[in-house]
């Protein structure tokens, strides 16, 4: 499928995403949130596809919302247009969203960082909220996110002074996972991608769920969903060849069944 706005390509396992409105760093419109919507469904649909890597350039992943195109809007308009009913979408993927990110990730492009699943950044990277400096607020879960991930005294501290931080500094609140030159960050993540593609598929899909209602239920409800979703695995061919293939000391091959 061909788009205007985005980059859709397969490296093995793997299926890859690239932001590609470079003109704007990569600002994130109502075109691109829908290409990209709908392609990493496509993805999540796509039997051949283990997991998804999701890059911008080396400038930018991101440099935040199109905000020539809600310059005009009004209360009423922006909520019966509900732009973010796409957004919550991103969240419901059931494979693996591995990030690639460097340059400008700031705004919606923080926004859209924080809903993958683990980030591998450029030393060029900044990130940040910078809505406060428009007049308005994050929207996309900045707000939400952010405070889960960093804590409330750091986020409340970039949601208010609208300032970016390092790398380093996101690496150090636990915002992303891996800081590497710029020229190696997409082969960093995509190794990463790759390496997730080979687990079992099953087995993948449950932990990702599972991690994720451990950010939203209390811990009681969480071990649960882990112990049934443990449980459920033992029903797969995959735990089969998994344990048959450790016993017998050779690499296994899994199906996704």
């Amino acid at each position: 499928m061909t788009y205007e706005h985005i980059l859709a390509s397969k490296d093995g396992d793997v299926g890859i995403i690239q932001l590609n409105r470079p003109h704007v760093l990569n600002a994130l419109n109502l075109k691109i949130i829908d290409e990209l919507v709908a392609e990493l469904e496509r993805m999540d649909g796509d039997d051949s596809i283990r997991a998804i890597l999701l890059t911008g350039n080396d400038k930018a992943f991101a440099a935040g919302a199109d905000i020539a195109e809600m310059a005009d809007e009004a209360t009423v308009s922006m909520l019966l247009k509900d732009q973010f009913s796409v957004w919550d979408r991103i969240a419901k993927i059931n494979k693996p969203i591995v990030a690639a990110v460097s340059g400008f990730v700031l705004g919606g492009g923080c926004e859209l960082m924080m809903n993958c699943d683990i980030i591998v950044a450029s030393e060029t990277t900044r990130i940040g909220q910078p809505e406060i400096k428009l007049g308005v607020m994050p929207g996309a879960g900045g707000t939400q996110r952010l405070t889960k991930v960093v804590g409330k005294v750091k986020a409340m501290e970039m949601l208010l002074t609208g300032e970016s931080i390092t790398a380093q500094e996101a690496l150090d609140f636990g915002l992303i996972n891996r800081v590497v030159p710029v020229e190696l960050y997409f082969e960093e993540a995509l190794k990463l991608a790759k390496k997730i593609a080979e687990q079992p598929p099953i087995a993948v899909r449950l932990i990702k769920k599972t991690v994720g209602k451990a950010l939203d239920v209390p811990l009681d409800e969480g071990m649960d969903y882990e112990r049934n979703a443990f449980y459920l695995l033992f029903a797969s061919e995959d735990k089969s060849e998994g344990m048959k293939a450790f016993i017998e000391k050779r690499k296994a091959k899994f199906t996704g069944r």
